[in-house]
């Protein structure tokens, strides 16, 4: 069984990966950093459904506090699985916003990508296996008024992407990028009414939670081995 590690698990589209790759007979650790109540929901019900879970607690823009984490989940065996999903939003046109705004961003989706990957690195190529999905958003391919920060956080997931998995293919470890589009969730109701959908996607409706994470699961499996460095959108024909 390959040990999975979901970053920001707590939330809509991250607990929908959790459950795909538990489905998919992986244990997964569900992480979390302010929402360890729902993290453990999470966790609970994919063992109600006969899966294997956990959840995991600790700040990756800490870059001691994850290192010393992962250092404990690694005791145990390589994490062959990593899907980068934590990502916050703090909004502002540019010309109001804050330079906390800006480095916060920044800090949670692209400084913390890095203090999460790095240090599972050499485990996983030892085991000459593994799965790298960096989840990124339509704003860092198609821009997004308000979003500078976050659509240049994710963009640079995408240069990271294509650098690591050039590094990364000869030992068989696959990376890659998913940029959802509009995705059904609390956060996405309030923000996009039904008439704003119908005029930005092309097929009319938000995407559904699980339909990322069933991508995200196949491009974890061995079906995907040779998928690598690539952007793969899910957005309705967004862009």
């Amino acid at each position: 069984m390959s040990r999975a590690l979901v970053t920001g698990g707590s939330g809509t589209i991250g607990g929908a990966i959790a459950r795909a790759l538990a489905a998919a007979g992986h244990h997964v650790y569900v992480h979390a950093h302010g929402q360890a109540d729902r993290a453990a929901e999470i966790a609970a019900g994919i063992k109600d459904q006969g899966g294997s879970a956990e959840v995991v607690r600790f700040d990756i823009t800490d870059a001691a506090q994850t290192g010393q984490a992962l250092a404990q989940l690694l005791e145990a065996g390589p994490i062959q699985i990593l899907v980068n999903n934590a990502g916050i939003h703090d909004d502002a046109v540019m010309p109001g916003m804050r330079q906390e705004q800006w480095a916060r961003v920044i800090d949670v989706s692209l400084n913390g990508f890095f203090n999460v990957t790095q240090p599972l690195l050499l485990p996983m190529l030892r085991t000459r296996w593994g799965r790298i999905v960096n989840i990124s958003s339509v704003a860092a391919v198609m821009g997004n008024r308000g979003q500078a920060n976050y659509a240049a956080a994710k963009a640079g997931l995408h240069g990271a992407t294509r650098s690591l998995a050039l590094e990364l293919a000869s030992r068989g470890v696959t990376v890659n990028t998913v940029a959802p589009g509009i995705i059904a969730s609390p956060a996405t109701e309030g923000i996009f009414p039904k008439e704003t959908i119908t005029k930005l996607v092309p097929m009319q409706r938000a995407g559904q939670p699980e339909e990322v994470a069933d991508l995200v699961a196949f491009l974890a499996s061995d079906r995907a081995s040779y998928i690598s460095g690539q952007l793969i959108s899910i957005n309705g024909g967004m862009a």
